[in-house]
């Protein structure tokens, strides 16, 4: 890969759907109300990809729903610094959705205390979204397993939205984003909506836990590689549609000390990438985000697929040295990452 913007390439408009969100975290390392003071940033899944594909130069379109107070204004306004659509956010009465974060260290993991249940966006009607209105003119629609689990009325909301998708001849990114802690006394539910939205889409961020899950099997491989490629083989077998399945898989040492690479399967082969080395992690936060939107811009961009997959580990490893939610850096600084030999002053 040159270390050159691709300026003549032609660009994407892309839908993203899911919960905009307030992150309240404890300065540096502190434990939560160590000191009475938290610091305040914005993001969600779904954002934290729209917003990055933005900075890269996407058409990037957020659908979601916010508070009508000071809280959901200050959020849209946030996504619109970073270039983002924003028209499409319905606003109502009600609350933000929040999460507590107490950053890890060393050897004391990071915890996330939801406090989201009720929000404007989990409380908002399926039919609150008119997907043909929203989705046309787009060329892309990208949604989490969020949705899946925060309600039934938010899950109905994403699987109207593929199906609409798929009706409209849209290409659909889904990533897994299973998070146990979100599912709670719906957790049964979960292996079989999440296969129904996999039915419909033709890129899958999962690892091999995920597919595990949804097809309540094991994959027991002792190396990473051969459990992507296993689970791989189980997904293209399974759903007819997908045509690629990606994955970061990290090695810890400690909190702030870890390794993590890099699969895409197709149909006809897997790659792997680089294993890097993180160290001194600054918020990893978003990192798996980092990597959907590297790859999708990689794959906007018509790069060979080895380069996409290059393209999302720079993203995602150049995410881990920045605070908050959303990767910044732009297409240049990653093409950098990928081949710099040094790390002199840039003057």
């Amino acid at each position: 890969m040159r270390n050159e913007p691709h300026t003549t390439a032609a660009h994407c408009r892309i839908v993203c759907f899911g919960e905009l969100l307030m992150r309240l975290s404890p300065p540096g390392n502190e434990l939560p109300l160590q000191s009475p003071r938290f610091d305040a940033r914005f993001g969600g899944a779904e954002a934290n990809v729209a917003a990055s594909l933005a900075i890269l130069g996407h058409d990037s379109v957020m659908v979601s729903a916010l508070p009508d107070n000071v809280l959901g204004h200050a959020c849209a306004g946030e996504l619109r610094r970073h270039g983002v659509d924003t028209r499409n956010l319905h606003v109502a009465a009600g609350r933000m959705g929040l999460y507590f974060l107490s950053p890890g260290a060393m050897h004391r993991p990071s915890e996330v205390l939801y406090d989201r249940s009720d929000s404007v966006f989990a409380r908002a009607p399926a039919s609150t979204y008119d997907w043909p209105r929203l989705l046309a003119g787009a060329q892309w629609l990208h949604v989490s397993g969020i949705n899946l689990a925060l309600g039934e009325s938010t899950a109905q909301a994403a699987l109207d939205a593929v199906r609409a998708a798929r009706e409209a001849g849209l290409s659909i990114s889904f990533d897994c984003n299973y998070r146990s802690k979100l599912w709670g006394s719906r957790v049964s539910q979960a292996p079989a909506l999440l296969r129904e939205i996999v039915s419909e889409a033709d890129l899958m961020f999962g690892n091999d836990r995920d597919v595990a899950l949804m097809l309540d099997t094991d994959f027991p491989a002792p190396e990473a590689a051969e459990r992507f490629r296993a689970a791989a083989d189980a997904a293209f077998a399974q759903w007819p549609r997908l045509r690629r399945l990606a994955a970061t898989e990290r090695f810890h040492r400690n909190v702030d000390d870890q390794d993590i690479a890099g699969f895409l399967a197709t149909r006809e082969r897997v790659l792997t990438s680089t294993t890097y080395t993180l160290t001194d992690i600054v918020d990893r936060i978003g990192g798996g985000d980092a990597f959907a939107a590297g790859l999708l811009h990689g794959l906007f961009l018509n790069m060979p697929e080895q380069a996409a997959l290059d393209f999302a580990m720079a993203a995602t490893c150049l995410k881990h040295s920045i605070p908050g939610d959303v990767n910044t850096m732009r297409e240049a600084d990653m093409l950098a990452f990928l081949t710099q030999s040094g790390f002199e002053v840039k003057r």
